[in-house]
């Protein structure tokens, strides 16, 4: 594995993990109405763009990373419009 492709594994982990507190949090408290319903579209249009960008350059880390903050943003926004 490359040293690039190494800080690009650790970077997706990091920021996709930034995501879990706000899922864990909206889950255990059944409620989200401070959480920003256009702020996760707009991340969710943002992500799904990086993800097909990663697609095209045939990256990993990109791939993977976004895949993943893409279903936690949609695990938010369901939970958005279910407790919100």
């Amino acid at each position: 594995m490359s040293f690039n492709n190494l800080v690009g594994i650790i970077a997706g982990i990091i920021t996709t993990s930034a995501l879990i507190p706000q899922a864990i949090k909206i889950y255990r408290t059944k409620s989200a109405r401070d959480v920003s319903l256009a702020m996760f579209l707009f991340l969710a249009v943002g992500i799904a763009l990086w993800l097909f960008y990663g697609l095209l350059i045939k990256e990993l880390p990109v791939i993977i990373a976004n895949f993943f903050s893409l279903i936690l943003i949609f695990l938010i926004i369901i939970m958005k419009i279910r407790y919100g």
